[in-house]
């Protein structure tokens, strides 16, 4: 069997940015060597819309096949090159790049004897690192300072300044420590939410429990830097999201948006923990009606220019997911499929092996279903449906299987309710997951399809509005609601409106309360 082409070289090409690829440009334009093969594969790629092997192989070779080996050493050798010239262009835009060119060039004039010129780069090396708190290149800085104090035999300097060497030795290993604390406590309580995302008993608030009570959480004065106190924060906001605590996920959320706004430079390096806590702010917001600040957050979070790739996808995904969220709720359903389709456009410029589609879809099929667009809603649930299981979001399983019932009640499949009730049930009995809610809801589907005529339906509907009412109280039932509004469905059949205008209603009376 032939071996399918490798699209590595592909995917890394169409993943620079137009400041990437003009430099790339210039980095090699430097040898001479003008319109070279290598420079003619990248153009190719950098111009196609579509993997295309043998397209790429005409084109740079004039439609006449390489010899041996050579296309395939010819991509090899493209792709280091492209790797250089990412590493020159991110000396000059990343700190960690310019302290880790300050340390090579100690070495390097170390090497050659220029021991002054050494401890003028080292105080420079010094003052960045500290100014960004780049624990690991201050212990190099430090080991250097020491290493030409012993090469020059200076020992004045060292009798001068051994003993406040090692205490910003030992200062900066306990910083790195106190970060690691944090980071560790961070991504434990991380792990558990992703894991178990709903809170149907004491287990998770437990586990949770647990990390936020060690000491170092208990105090922020504890968190000795920047990146500490951030992580500090960080788990603090999560855990109360998880443990529906909306007012302190709130507070939280404001404080470390203000502590991440408050060190600018730190953000001009890493936009990564900033993009999350702003879509957190955004969530609990928008949990606690403040939708003015949803739409500031949002205006900030399209504002920001990305560092990264990465960044580019996270601010799209964080973005479109908030604001298609925030026009669920409001029922505002019509401009909700205006940014849905502005986001589907956008999509298309992010690698397919990258881009998260399947986070967009449940969302999609709402926004469909608040149109009144029952095959499109079907469609992308049928979409989010067969993505490959994981461990994440396993709350939304159970809740794609009660919105498949809604939709075929909604188109009248009446002779497919009967074997999807019984495929929806024997799913979350195999799954552990036929709760309060989840059986009441399949009893009313039974009952729905006993009753053929709208009056006798009409008093089911109801029947199931009254019980929702006593099951909504309950934690686990009311994260699983906060997806989708069974509650304005059951009223938009017993009123005789739409569902979009249940929303929409329902979302003003809450705001004129608040």
């Amino acid at each position: 069997m032939a071996k399918t082409p490798s699209d590595k070289l592909y995917r890394l090409i169409r993943s620079l940015s137009p400041a990437e690829k003009r430099y790339f440009r210039l980095f090699t334009g430097r040898s001479g060597e003008g319109t070279s093969k290598y420079q003619r594969l990248f153009e190719a790629i950098a111009s196609m819309d579509v993997f295309d092997e043998e397209a790429l192989k005409g084109k740079v070779y004039k439609n006449h096949p390489p010899e041996g080996k050579k296309y395939s050493e010819l991509k090899a050798y493209l792709y280091e090159l492209i790797l250089k010239a990412l590493q020159s262009f991110d000396e000059q835009q990343s700190v960690e790049y310019r302290l880790n060119h300050l340390l090579q060039s100690v070495a390097v004039l170390y090497k050659r004897g220029h021991y002054d010129d050494c401890s003028d780069i080292l105080y420079k090396a010094e003052k960045l690192a500290r100014q960004y708190e780049s624990f690991t290149h201050l212990l190099e800085i430090i080991r250097w300072e020491k290493q030409l104090a012993y090469t020059r035999m200076d020992v004045d300097f060292l009798n001068r300044r051994l003993e406040h060497l090692q205490f910003e030795e030992d200062r900066t290993l306990e910083q790195m420590r106190n970060v690691s604390d944090y980071r560790k406590a961070f991504f434990q309580a991380y792990t558990i939410i992703k894991k178990e995302n709903r809170l149907r008993g004491d287990d998770l608030k437990t586990q949770l429990q647990n990390i936020v009570n060690q000491d170092f959480l208990n105090n922020p004065d504890l968190a000795g830097s920047h990146k500490s106190r951030t992580m500090y924060y960080r788990t603090l906001n999560i855990c109360h999201f998880a443990a529906l605590e909306y007012q302190q996920f709130y507070e939280t959320g404001k404080k470390l948006i203000a502590l991440l706004e408050s060190q600018p430079h730190f953000l001009r390096e890493n936009l990564s923990d900033y993009i999350a806590a702003l879509s957190n702010l955004i969530l609990s917001c928008g949990l606690l009606q403040k939708y003015d600040e949803v739409r500031l957050c949002l205006e900030k979070l399209r504002d920001l220019k990305p560092i990264t790739e990465d960044d580019r996808r996270k601010i799209h995904r964080q973005y479109y997911s908030n604001k298609m969220a925030l026009c669920t709720y409001t029922g505002e359903f019509e401009e909700g499929r205006r940014e849905m389709e502005r986001c589907l456009r956008e999509s298309t410029a992010f690698d397919h092996h990258d881009y998260e589609t399947a986070s967009f879809y449940f969302q999609y099929c709402t926004i469909c279903f608040g149109c009144g667009d029952f095959d499109g809603a079907l469609a992308y649930l049928n979409e989010w449906l067969n993505q490959p299981r994981s461990a994440e979001r396993e709350d939304l399983q159970s809740l794609a299987r009660i919105l498949s019932l809604i939709l075929h009640v909604e188109m009248g499949n009446t002779l497919l309710l009967e074997s999807l009730l019984r495929s929806a049930t024997r799913f979350m009995q195999k799954k552990n997951r036929l709760y309060d809610l989840e059986k009441r809801f399949m009893h009313f589907v039974s009952e729905l399809m006993r009753q053929p005529a709208v009056r006798d339906q009409l008093g089911v509907y109801q029947k199931m509005k009254i019980d929702l009412q006593e099951v909504a109280k309950m934690p686990g039932a009311k994260v699983l609601l906060q997806t989708f509004d069974l509650e304005a469905w059951l009223e938009a059949k017993i009123s005789g409106q739409t569902f979009a205008a249940v929303v929409r209603s329902k979302w003003l009376r809450e705001t004129e309360k608040g």
